[in-house]
């Protein structure tokens, strides 16, 4: 049996004090209540930025601008495989409030802060890729 391939786009979106949007999924999510970067499964059909305003948009009520891909990693996970590509974004109105439509929380924090939060691998990967751990 062949192994299911997803692709998952992230948003890498930064505020004006310098600090990144992370969220938690939710509790009957797969990878319950895990902090990740926002975003979720390209659909058939649609480009990456496509996807990415899409899920922002249905997860937490605003609307983004995605701008350049900052990096791409694939992840395999015991089921599937991951193709995971996280894109620089901002928000379309920095004054816009964040809603919890399809997620549990969110928080803004600094590239230092990121290791008080527990990620998916996958994240994890990207984590570190960030933060030049893996160098």
């Amino acid at each position: 049996m062949a192994r299911r391939h997803v692709r998952v786009v992230g948003a890498m979106l930064q505020n004006d004090e310098g600090r990144y949007l992370i969220t938690q999924r939710p509790p009957k999510a797969s990878l319950p209540l895990l902090w990740e970067f926002p975003g979720g499964r390209v659909e058939e059909g649609e480009d990456d930025a496509e996807a990415l305003a899409r899920e922002i948009r249905e997860e937490m009520g605003v609307d983004i601008e995605v701008l350049e891909q900052a990096m791409h990693t694939r992840h395999e996970y015991p089921t599937y495989d991951i193709d995971f590509r996280v894109f620089h974004c901002r928000l379309s109105d920095a004054r816009a409030p964040i809603q919890h439509l399809r997620v549990h929380d969110h928080r803004w924090v600094g590239l230092d802060e990121m290791s008080q939060y527990r990620f998916p691998d996958a994240d994890a990967k990207t984590l570190a890729k960030l933060l030049d751990l893996d160098s």
